[in-house]
């Protein structure tokens, strides 16, 4: 299990595909882990591609370190591993709350990036007291009392109908989030504003939501594709907030087109 010590954490991460392969970076969402990309990585790998996934700090098998955390944290880390991995560029690809590690990192450090994908994400989540009443749920009844309300958001009906083995392993990753980790992951999300930042972005940048997305809606989406110059927004049809798995081939496509024009 490939470890990486980053300042007072210990990261865990995953290569997969060819060595010689340009690298895209896959950054997963709030209560999730490295595996909530599984739909991608084969695709990704018989393009040629070499991926490369981790879990963020209080998330999967990285560590649960003391919280509060704040996206320049979090985006800190992924700096790191890319410094300790010796990557000077990468196609980053981020969802959810790894969307806005990608807009930090777009803005602050895109001359370490040659692409960026933002899916399922925003520049700025008020209000402050929906995070602040989640935290003290979790940590006064623990993930199992927003795990339903998290799949009701994440997926379709008809998605959680259809693809049930699939939403089975997202929920299984949800109840398996350290509290700690989830409510200091929370706190960045709350205190962060990137809107400053996305004009800032110069790299070749796509856009992807779900047309059902609740939490991080279309319009977030457009929000941000109008302040980077140059993205491309694709607003995939039959989806919510996890449109990577729930519109697994759209997305791949969509992605695949954008990277192979870019690389």
């Amino acid at each position: 299990m490939p470890l990486m010590t980053i300042d007072d954490a210990v990261i865990h991460y995953r290569w997969d595909g060819p060595d010689s392969g340009p690298v895209v970076m896959m950054s997963h969402s709030l209560a999730s882990d490295m595996g909530m990309w599984d739909p991608q990585v084969d695709p990704l790998v018989a393009s040629g591609y070499r991926v490369l996934r981790y879990d963020h700090r209080g998330h999967g098998r990285s560590a649960v370190t003391p919280g509060p955390y704040t996206i320049d944290r979090l985006t800190a880390d992924a700096v790191a591993l890319m410094d300790g991995l010796k990557l000077d560029r990468v196609h980053f690809v981020g969802l959810s709350m790894g969307g806005m590690v990608g807009q930090r990192l777009g803005g602050a450090h895109g001359h370490r990036l040659n692409s960026l994908t933002l899916s399922s994400t925003s520049a700025h989540m008020p209000p402050p007291d929906l995070w602040q009443e989640r935290i003290q749920v979790v940590a006064d009844q623990g993930l199992s009392a927003v795990a339903d309300a998290t799949i009701e958001r994440w997926f379709t009906a008809t998605g959680q109908a259809r693809l049930t083995e699939a939403v089975q392993r997202i929920r299984d990753a949800i109840l398996a989030t350290a509290p700690e980790g989830f409510s200091a992951c929370c706190a960045a999300i709350r205190d962060m504003d990137l809107r400053d930042d996305l004009r800032s972005i110069r790299v070749p940048t796509l856009i992807t939501v779900g047309e059902h997305d609740q939490g991080t809606p279309v319009a977030a989406a457009r929000f941000i594709h109008e302040r980077i110059a140059g993205s491309q927004l694709t607003i995939i049809a039959d989806a919510a907030h996890m449109l990577n798995i729930e519109q697994a081939e759209v997305f791949n496509r969509t992605l695949l087109g954008f990277l192979g024009v870019v690389a």
